[in-house]
């Protein structure tokens, strides 16, 4: 097989102290930080939601998800909007913050091995940590994250006022 068959453009996406890995796909645009609040009562991953193309997207922290060290958000944070893949999103997009713009590079497995140093929750939102010459990226579970948000969504309208 081409070697170029084999390659997968990819984004790497600055966090505060760790970077993810996606394939291009799933952004759809990179945007500035303009976010209305999230309510009160919403998990403290859920940090608002962005107006992106007449919807109104949910814009979380993934670090806070994953219970990592995190930043807040400051004059070099973004949102990278994420296509929704699996339905569980009435807004079919969300938005997740970054701390710059994401890098595009081109993977293949020449260049990649699964990182085991740590052990991530199954439940959670990290598949597995790889190394890729000098980055040890994160592989987010797009599918777990869309749920979670969907969850975090239904439980904040569910609370009373």
């Amino acid at each position: 097989m081409d070697l170029a068959e084999e390659e997968l453009y990819s984004l790497l996406i600055p966090l505060s102290q760790h970077r993810l890995i996606v394939p291009r796909v799933c952004v759809a645009e990179v945007v500035r930080h303009v976010i209305e609040p999230a309510p009160e009562d919403a998990p403290d991953w859920l940090r608002g939601q962005l107006r992106w193309n007449d919807r109104a997207l949910p814009v979380i922290s993934f670090e806070r998800m994953a219970g990592l060290p995190c930043a807040e958000p400051g004059g070099r944070t973004r949102i990278a909007v994420f296509n929704a893949m699996s339905g569980q999103l009435e807004s079919r997009a969300f938005g997740l913050l970054t701390e710059g713009f994401p890098q595009l590079v081109r993977v293949n497995r020449d260049v990649m091995e699964t990182d085991t140093r740590h052990a991530w929750p199954e439940d959670g939102p990290i598949i597995c940590q790889i190394r890729m010459i000098n980055e040890y990226p994160l592989i987010p579970d797009l599918e777990q994250i869309e749920g979670m948000i969907a969850a975090g969504q239904r439980s904040a309208e569910a609370e009373p006022a």
